[in-house]
């Protein structure tokens, strides 16, 4: 069975490393790429410049509060595109300000997730992310 994809568009390191250290101990395998901002995850998704020959990802973890482009700029510009539409995206970030839920959920996101602040607490919800996401649910091509 292949990996599934996930692309990540996260700049603080260590939610990178404890996000890629929770799907290590996950079921699926996974592959993750990361983009730590806006501007490269887009480039990413659109084959360009240094990610020409990057593979499509499966699921992707969108943090709003990321540089370059914001994480409602990326979704907004994901959802448009006729290419990427289909990707899941689940907005993972520390906001819970009502205004970025709402206006996630107007972007079509697939899912909002406010970063639980202690540890422990954020791999059980990347666990959670991953069961849903990649055993419950069927992906679209």
């Amino acid at each position: 069975m292949e990996p599934v994809h996930i692309l990540l568009v996260e700049d603080n390191e260590g939610d990178v490393i404890l996000t890629q250290e929770a799907f290590e101990e996950s079921k699926i395998k996974t592959q993750i790429s990361v983009a730590k901002n806006g501007a490269e995850a887009l480039d990413f998704l659109f084959q360009r410049g240094e990610f020409s020959a990057a593979a499509r990802p499966d699921l992707i973890l969108l943090d709003i509060n990321i540089p370059v482009y914001n994480g409602h700029e990326v979704l907004r510009t994901i959802k448009s595109d006729e290419s990427l539409k289909k990707i899941p995206v689940i907005m993972l970030t520390t906001s819970s300000h009502q205004k970025d839920i709402n206006q996630a959920y107007e972007h079509h996101a697939n899912s909002y997730v406010t970063k639980p602040i202690e540890m422990e607490d954020f791999l059980k919800a990347i666990l959670k992310i991953e069961e849903f996401w990649l055993q419950l649910s069927k992906l679209a091509d």
